[in-house]
């Protein structure tokens, strides 16, 4: 079957969407579990956006070698030559140049002629081929693009040294007919179709970026760009689980297929969900957490008696692994570490160490350990910076009749700081205790939490978010009380501010 290519551009892309912004830490990580997915390009940032964007990008690409990693960048030469500084040291990089194409992009944003524009595409990406041998050429806001001048700037790309040639839709406008049509179109009337790779970038403004995808696919592309959970810009961008398991579970209505390990999926899923602070709702298709569970009778009774009258795939096929041995307080280390390869979990010795033993703690406050509660026992662990203050102690006191108060006790190098602070709850009282300490008074942007597991002990998971100037911090915590779990999370909020 013919093989289709899966470009994430979770890093790029997915992070410009309001609240998911990562740190080179937390980049790199989700990098190396995408490695572990399987795709095969790696949208690792955009290098001229920031020296941080710029860090990233060199950080991945040195440390990732099991697929491609790209960067992208303008027709611009200062551009292309900021992402090649920050590519060259990858075995197989990609410079990712993009221009807008269509007459209301041209005119309105870039105050361009289309002759002006296409000698642009030409001169950039004829730069780009001279320093790398793998140049994508995108041309954004295709699917309103005059068709002709479309293949016009494609030819001109290809002509270049472009080997990828990208049909965004950039908006979201497109239907899936018209998606299809134009990519076939494309093919169809591009001077050497047989010396390139198409591909679809899709956008999900109409809620349609998934099924523009594949119907991009069905006209003849050969890669697809999406996002872990998609994530991107206003309503986000293709879903790459979506798309993979649509392909898998549809085969032979695609005759297609991928190189990602579909068992993978769920584990990325989460993973992006930690890192971000975003929560992926419930009924989200593949990795949602109703997207196997079954509450009515009739489904309950027809899954009983055969899993394929109500489930199209298996949760095992994405990574969700039912239980079969039961976890408590006296499960050894043994069973807790093959629970966490069931799982999908790849973590080093001493993060291991640190997840059994707060494991053999929650195994003390619950009867049983769910593999949620074991999920975010690793995730609170494997992803920790270095703790500058480190939370000792706290008392609160709070109730309809008293001011709620709080006595907050941290470390930072061997020394205790405390302090008392009131406030308009024991959570409030317990952040300003905290600003009292660190001499810091960062805005706080939102706070959430959520059980992490049903039941009187489950553990709750709490996100909050606060600024540094403009910079979005995210910060989690996790306890099976909520006002711990709360300081916790505003705690690793402010180490990571203070880095």
């Amino acid at each position: 079957m013919r093989r289709i290519q899966i470009f994430d551009t979770t890093l790029r892309d997915g992070e410009q969407s309001p609240g998911c912004s990562m740190n080179i830490h937390e980049k790199l990580e989700m990098a190396r579990q995408l490695e572990r997915l399987g795709v095969d390009v790696i949208e690792a940032g955009f290098p001229i956006a920031s020296p941080e964007d710029f860090e990233s990008v060199q950080t991945i690409a040195r440390e990732i070698t099991g697929c491609r990693v790209a960067g992208l960048c303008r027709a611009v030469k200062g551009d292309v030559d900021c992402a090649w500084q920050a590519l060259k040291d990858h075995p197989n990089p990609v410079l990712h140049i993009f221009l807008a194409t269509s007459d209301i992009h041209l005119e309105s944003k870039l105050h361009l002629t289309r002759e002006e524009a296409l000698e642009k595409v030409r001169e950039m990406v004829a730069y780009a081929k001279s320093m790398c041998a793998d140049v994508e050429f995108s041309a954004e806001d295709a699917s309103r693009s005059d068709r002709d001048y479309l293949v016009q700037v494609f030819d001109a790309a290809q002509e270049a040294g472009a080997s990828v040639l990208n049909i965004p839709d950039t908006v979201g406008y497109a239907t899936p007919g018209e998606m299809e049509e134009l990519v076939r179109y494309v093919k169809t009337h591009l001077k050497h179709p047989d010396q390139v790779i198409l591909s679809v970038h899709c956008h999900n403004d109409l809620g349609m970026g998934v099924a523009n995808s594949l119907a991009g696919m069905l006209g003849g592309a050969g890669q697809i760009e999406c996002t872990v959970n998609g994530i991107g810009e206003r309503a986000g961008n293709a879903a790459l689980e979506e798309i993979v398991m649509a392909i898998k579970t549809r085969a032979s209505a695609y005759q297609v297929q991928t190189g990602i390990d579909t068992r993978q999926i769920y584990r990325t899923s989460k993973l992006l969900s930690t890192v971000t602070g975003v929560p992926v709702p419930p009924n989200k298709a593949i990795v949602g957490a109703n997207a196997f569970a079954h509450e009515s009778g009739i489904h309950q009774h027809g899954i009983i008696n055969n899993r394929l009258t109500y489930e199209i795939m298996s949760p095992e096929s994405v990574g969700i692994y039912q239980s079969r041995i039961v976890l408590g307080k006296h499960s050894g280390r043994h069973a807790f570490e093959e629970r966490l390869e069931q799982l999908g979990y790849r973590i080093p010795d001493s993060v291991l160490e640190q997840s059994f033993e707060k494991f053999k703690v929650l195994a003390d406050h619950k009867k049983v350990v769910t593999d949620r509660d074991i999920e975010a026992l690793v995730s609170s662990n494997h992803y920790q910076i270095p703790e500058t203050y480190k939370l000792e102690s706290f008392v609160v006191n709070s109730g309809t009749v008293i001011s709620a108060t709080a006595v907050v006790k941290l470390v930072k190098d061997g020394e205790s700081k405390e302090h008392v602070a009131r406030g308009e709850g024991p959570i409030d009282a317990a952040f300003k205790a905290i600003d009292r300490i660190v001499k810091q008074n960062f805005p706080l942007k939102n706070y959430s939490i959520q059980s992490v597991t049903e039941g009187e002990d489950a553990l709750g998971e709490v996100v909050v978010k606060i600024l540094r100037e403009e910079e979005t911090i995210v910060g989690r915590g996790l306890s099976t009380d909520i006002i711990e779990a709360s300081i916790k999370a505003y705690l690793n909020a402010i180490n990571k501010a203070i880095l």
